[in-house]
């Protein structure tokens, strides 16, 4: 069966494209993100998640706020793209890939002078961000489906897949990538309260790949592991 291709974030023309993530598992919505105030909304509100998928978004997110700053003098510019990046900065003190990407896009504003220039290594720089998280999860996935035998039954918890990264995932990504090699195998996936982000996303995952799953309750995961 043909798997069914979709992209948690995309720089189309100058503009962000996200799938709306809480609106998943009934509809598959995808959003235009105008400017960087819709992209700090969109991960306060847990539209886009995942680290990895967060960094991507916010560096994507601060090159496009830059877009839109009308000014000829340098230190204008500047005062208004730390504005920029503060915002998105403040959006989820806990995910890392969130400020290396502000770090890497305040040091292009730093190095830069023009500030046309100034606007292109931005966006040039967020692409380069999206480009490594892509590779990143596809060593990941081929290096860690080499665990996974003929027959296995994996345990997930939370949401690890293509949705939580930009890429093909990182503890989801490895049973995609050993579904794909023609193993066969079963997924337990665990609810994740209090968002159920197992329930919905991760389930909705498997399902585009057409990998079986049985979802479960969280308390249900000891059991399933001593039965191993």
């Amino acid at each position: 069966m043909k798997t069914e291709t979709y992209q948690a974030v995309e720089w189309l023309d100058d503009r962000l494209m996200i799938i709306d993530q809480t609106r998943l598992p009934q509809h598959e919505i995808y959003l235009e993100l105008a400017d960087h105030h819709q992209v700090a909304e969109a991960i306060k509100s847990l539209k886009v998640r995942g680290a990895p998928a967060i960094g991507v978004a916010a560096a994507y997110g601060i090159a496009l706020g830059a877009q839109r700053i009308e000014t000829s003098d340098r230190d204008e510019f500047v005062n208004q793209y730390r504005s920029i990046a503060a915002e998105i900065a403040a959006t989820r003190p806990t995910a890392r890939n969130l400020f290396m990407a502000v770090e890497r896009l305040n040091a292009v504003v730093d190095r830069t002078d023009e500030i046309i220039a100034a606007k292109e290594a931005l966006v040039t720089e967020a692409k380069k961000i999206h480009t490594e998280e892509i590779e990143a999860t596809r060593r990941i996935a081929e290096y860690g489906a080499v665990l996974i035998k003929e027959g296995d039954t994996v345990l997930t918890h939370c949401n690890t897949g293509p949705l939580a990264t930009t890429g093909r995932g990182t503890a989801l990504g490895v049973i995609i990538e050993a579904h794909r090699q023609g193993k066969t195998i079963q997924v337990l996936a665990t609810e994740t309260r209090p968002l159920c982000q197992g329930a919905r996303l991760t389930t909705w995952e498997l399902k585009k790949e057409h990998i079986p799953f049985r979802l479960i309750t969280d308390s249900m995961a000891g059991h399933f592991l001593k039965d191993t």
